[in-house]
């Protein structure tokens, strides 16, 4: 499933193509994604100006002045933009499902072979969302620190790893950086979330943030069916300390690296680093 960094890869490749331009038509070849896609989408975008591009946890938001567009890539979703000058728009496959055309000839195009992502107008605060009103803080934002993640975990005595996880309390860490941060911080995921010292939700909060930056730098991981904004994969899985390497050497001191199910994910840690 496309993260966080793979979700911010995506804005960053597609903003600069669409923001200021105005919408000319839409259209939609599959309208039975993982929620109903609105059918009269291209009524409602057509004539309108994209003012700008964000994100929000793992929700891509097209900003026009009465609503917002959100869209989410599900487990294989992917946006591709198209150019006139580049040549490169040709006929769509089966899982091209919607074409958002900009009145100078871009396109933006949804991809999803699995059709579990969603597009979804709203007439409203972007805030108010059903979707986005209940998330926590952005794991890079300023508000997730270590006194906010302390106060957080200390009542909870589920596992750090579920809790990290957990988009009321920070969003956007999913499976692969929640292992990877945990390792990196030499916590265990199995550790009860209110036993973490104030210094060790410190060194969390760090990992958290080091780990998602340099994972977006790197344009994400590649799983299954991901691809950014220009069909290029991600390389930070080439830098995967534990994720993904059962029965390898930890890179920190040579023991076999662990591979458990926790929460129904798999969870990859070393024994040895993380107490």
């Amino acid at each position: 499933m496309p993260e966080l960094p793979e979700v911010e890869t995506t804005l960053r490749g597609i903003a600069p193509h669409i923001e200021g331009k105005t919408v000319e038509a839409v259209v939609l070849r599959q309208l039975k994604l993982r929620w109903q896609v609105n059918p009269d989408l291209g009524e409602i975008l057509s004539g309108r100006q994209v003012l700008s591009c964000g994100r929000r946890a793992k929700y891509l938001i097209v900003r026009f002045q009465t609503g917002i567009l959100l869209i989410h890539l599900g487990m294989s979703g992917s946006l591709r933009i198209f150019t006139p000058s580049d040549g490169r728009i040709g006929k769509p496959d089966r899982h091209d499902h919607v074409d958002i055309v900009f009145s100078d000839g871009t396109v933006m195009r949804y991809r999803d072979p699995r059709k579990f992502g969603a597009i979804l107008w709203y007439e409203g605060i972007e805030e108010h969302h059903p979707l986005l009103e209940k998330l926590g803080p952005e794991p890079l934002s300023e508000v997730f620190c270590a006194d906010y993640l302390y106060a957080r975990l200390k009542t909870q005595k589920r596992a750090v790893k579920l809790a990290l996880m957990d988009n009321a309390v920070v969003v956007g860490v999913g499976n692969i950086y929640a292992n990877e941060s945990l390792f990196r911080a030499g916590i265990s995921p199995h550790r009860p979330a209110n036993r973490l010292k104030k210094k060790e939700c410190a060194l969390l909060v760090e990992t958290v943030k080091a780990v998602l930056q340099r994972a977006i730098e790197t344009g994400g991981s590649t799983l299954r069916d991901f691809v950014d904004s220009d069909g290029k994969s991600g390389y930070f899985q080439q830098e995967y300390t534990v994720y993904g390497r059962h029965n390898q050497p930890c890179p920190r001191c040579g023991g076999l690296v662990v591979k458990e199910t926790l929460g129904q994910r798999g969870t990859f840690y070393c024994p040895n680093c993380q107490k």
